[in-house]
């Protein structure tokens, strides 16, 4: 088969197989796990073999024209590209070890026939925003992910929590998605083609009209996929779905489409300073926010989102600089890891039984229990903290070393300030992302109190794909040199600068970290300050309720008392109110928009139901009047007919005598 043809396959196997789930879940439940597992299995191996056959070289494009449209043609074309390639072959490997994941995770689910068939579609749609040519059947695969996210992310719909979720998650990446269709129209009209190639040869020649609006526009879109400043506080919501369904979403598709759609399109982007400065301050503002919100997060799924927006404001940032290659080879490494640690994090919660990180850190033993996950966690997080020779250190570096070219105007695709803005906010991210990274493994690991329950030992399927994914989280990184080809032949190697600098700050921020948890753990080892009293005699009581609740302010209150050991309260101090609700972004939009929107709803349905009901009662009412007047009118005496025709026929005579006499006055 020609390199093409097999590109085609990679995302429609997924599609067929999510087809045939569906179709066969009630009346075949045999063939549900099968049809998961095999189609996705096989896309992921092509998408092996099409990266092997285009090697990095020269891009591989095939079109056919979809539909005559009369203006600017709609294409079903193939772009084949090192990018494309290599992000196919992520998708491919992320989404088969969650389909083998969840083949154990939701064992005895009664939805898992229409889950699987919903990952299936979903991972078809993120191929084919990988592999498309053509900005309009991009945008299928686009949307086509948005609805999945939506299902995927309510799949315990009988929870309000992951109602609310899913709902969100939807309104708000539909909300970047309205400007996002508008520039896309507006690039197509100011270059004639939705064609990928056909813009960026027309970018080239200076066939752009309107850089900033159109780059502005499509950066609103992004900033709701990818979970940027200020769209990103649907995701954190979104770990109310499926464990295996957050690795997914975070690792390989929904949030990655964002990033690899502007690595696609970077010179329509590079075309306007200005967009550029945007898309770096929003970069910067979502690495430190959520780098702070993830330190104070106590469920173990919301520190890893916080994590995934954090390592997406480093794409972004690579992206904002001008090069692509860092903030392609960071999407691929984060991938890796980040799917690592989600699913990991389910072993975990499997485990202990509870998400919350307060609850684990009262819990001994808990490493012991589930060695797979313990090992390739602590792998993860090392990589998520940009500790060498882990593949998150180089890709980091990556973009820590295009930021530091821009700065020192090296570069010069970028404003200096871009470069500025990303260098700057890169290393204190990086203080913080080690920080909330040794936080989480030794709340999660380094537990004490009771023995950690024993559930046995997990599901094999569970922790194979662990360790697969581990190969990637450790060689990927120093395999980075092999394929420069891919990467536009452009150097990934790290400056001893920023390697330095990165990794200093990154060893900083664990050791101040595990300094403040063992300063902590000491403190909760003592008796509870306002719990506890001793009598002279040396017999202990009970301090009375109202002495504690005299004192909520500096002790809290003993229903809900927080984790004494939680170094995150001690790194943060006042800040951690306002950090663990994601600084109030959430009742902002409330405030700005929900509310209002709601108000308008209620002013449109009071007015539905008293005014324009009132006129249909009162229409209905006023021919419901006549027809019972007409009604009674007929009484079959034909006398009383003849009687009123003389009459109205005297009653019109007499009319039109008078109206006569009228006019002819006049």
């Amino acid at each position: 088969m020609t390199t093409t043809t097999l590109a085609v396959l990679v995302p429609l196997l997924p599609f067929l197989g999510a087809a045939a789930g569906l179709l066969l879940g009630r009346t075949a439940p045999g063939f549900v796990r099968p049809l998961a597992v095999l189609p996705t299995l096989a896309a992921a191996v092509l998408a092996v073999v099409v990266a092997a056959r285009q090697g990095g070289g020269r891009p591989i494009d095939a079109a056919t024209q979809l539909t005559p449209t009369g203006s600017v043609p709609v294409d079903l074309a193939l772009h084949l590209d090192g990018f494309a390639v290599l992000v196919a072959v992520l998708v491919g490997l992320v989404a088969t070890c969650v389909q083998v994941y969840s083949t154990a995770y939701l064992k005895d689910d009664a939805r898992y026939p229409s889950y699987a068939a919903l990952v299936s579609l979903f991972t078809s749609a993120m191929l084919l925003v990988v592999y498309s040519g053509d900005l309009m059947v991009l945008l299928v695969g686009w949307e086509i992910m948005g609805i999945c996210s939506y299902f995927l992310v309510g799949h315990y719909w009988e929870t309000s929590e992951a109602r609310a979720a899913s709902l969100k998650a939807f309104l708000v990446t539909k909300l970047g998605d309205v400007p996002f269709l508008i520039g896309l129209f507006a690039l197509a009209a100011d270059t004639g083609t939705f064609r990928i190639t056909g813009i960026l040869a027309a970018v080239t020649n200076g066939g752009l009209d309107h850089p900033t609006l159109i780059a502005l526009l499509l950066l609103a879109g992004v900033a709701g996929k990818s979970a940027q400043f200020p769209l990103h506080t649907w995701l954190p919501d979104a770990m109310a779905g499926p464990t295996p369904v957050s690795a997914l979403i975070h690792a390989a598709t929904m949030v990655a489409a964002g990033i690899y759609f502007v690595a696609r399109l970077l010179p329509v982007f590079a075309a306007s300073g200005a967009a550029l400065v945007v898309l770096a301050l929003m970069a910067a503002v979502t690495m430190i926010g959520s780098g702070l919100a993830a330190l104070a997060q106590d469920d173990i799924k919301r520190v890893l989102a916080y994590s995934t927006i954090g390592q997406l404001g480093y794409m972004s940032g690579a992206l904002a600089v001008g090069d692509r290659g860092a903030a392609v080879f960071h999407l691929l490494s984060h991938g890796a890891f980040k799917a690592v640690l989600f699913l990991a994090a389910g072993v975990v919660i499997h485990a202990a039984g509870t998400n919350s990180l307060a609850a684990m850190s009262r819990m001994s033993g808990l490493n012991k229990r589930i060695p797979d996950a313990y090992w390739t966690m602590t792998v993860a997080l090392l990589a998520l903290a940009a500790i060498p020779p882990f593949a998150g250190f180089f890709s980091k570096e990556a973009v820590l070393v295009a930021a530091e070219h821009t700065a020192f105007g090296d570069r010069d695709v970028a404003p200096a300030a871009a470069g500025w803005t990303i260098l700057v906010a890169g290393l204190a991210a990086a203080v913080l992302t080690a920080a909330y990274a040794t936080r989480l493994w030794l709340l999660a690991f380094r537990g004490r109190g009771t023995e950690a329950p024993d559930h046995g030992r997990q599901p094999v399927a569970m922790t194979s794909v662990l360790w697969v994914l581990a190969v990637p989280t450790i060689a990927f990184g120093l395999a980075a040199g092999v394929l420069v080809d891919w990467f536009d032949g452009h150097s990934l190697a790290p400056s001893l600068t920023t390697a330095v600098l990165s990794t200093g700050v990154g060893l900083v921020g664990g050791l101040v970290t595990y300094g403040a948890w063992r300063h902590t753990t000491a403190l909760a080892d003592r008796p509870p300050v306002g719990a506890v009293a001793a009598h002279p005699g040396g017999e202990p009581a009970l301090v009375e309720a109202e002495a504690i609740a005299s004192h909520t302010a500096v002790y809290g209150t003993i229903a809900d008392a927080p984790d004494p050991s939680d170094p995150g309260r001690l790194l943060l101090g006042p800040m951690h109110r306002h950090a663990v609700t994601g600084f109030h972004l959430d009742a902002l939009y409330t405030a700005l928009f929900v509310r209002p929107v709601g108000a308008a709803a209620r002013l449109v349905h009071f007015l539905d139901r008293e005014v324009v009901e009132t006129y249909v009662r009162g229409s209905g009412s006023i021919a419901r009047g006549l027809g019972t007047a007409i009604r009674r009118s007929q009484t079959g005496n034909v006398q009383t007919y003849l009687g009123a025709l003389l009459a109205g026929t005297l009653v019109l005579a007499i009319a039109a005598v008078v109206f006569a006499n009228v006019y002819a006055g006049a």
